[in-house]
């Protein structure tokens, strides 16, 4: 099954259908980064873009320095 999340970027309304169990997951971090219900800027977007980035950057260093150690 899918589910339609819809997000509105410089007044522009996106409609993206993902998986159930991944649209719950991407809903809920959705919901902390953009207003859901009314219009978000670009800079928003970028803002979220970044920290998400930054997130992966860290999550990628924690790996390889685990797998330095095995």
């Amino acid at each position: 099954m899918s589910k339609k999340i819809t997000l509105t970027i410089n007044s522009s309304r996106f409609d993206i259908d993902l998986e159930d169990s991944f649209a719950r997951y991407i809903e809920k971090d959705l919901e902390d980064k953009f207003n859901i219900n009314g219009n978000n800027d670009i800079k928003t977007l970028l803002q979220a873009y970044v920290k998400k980035s930054y997130e992966l950057f860290e999550a990628e260093q924690m790996l390889n320095n685990t797998l330095k150690k095995i």
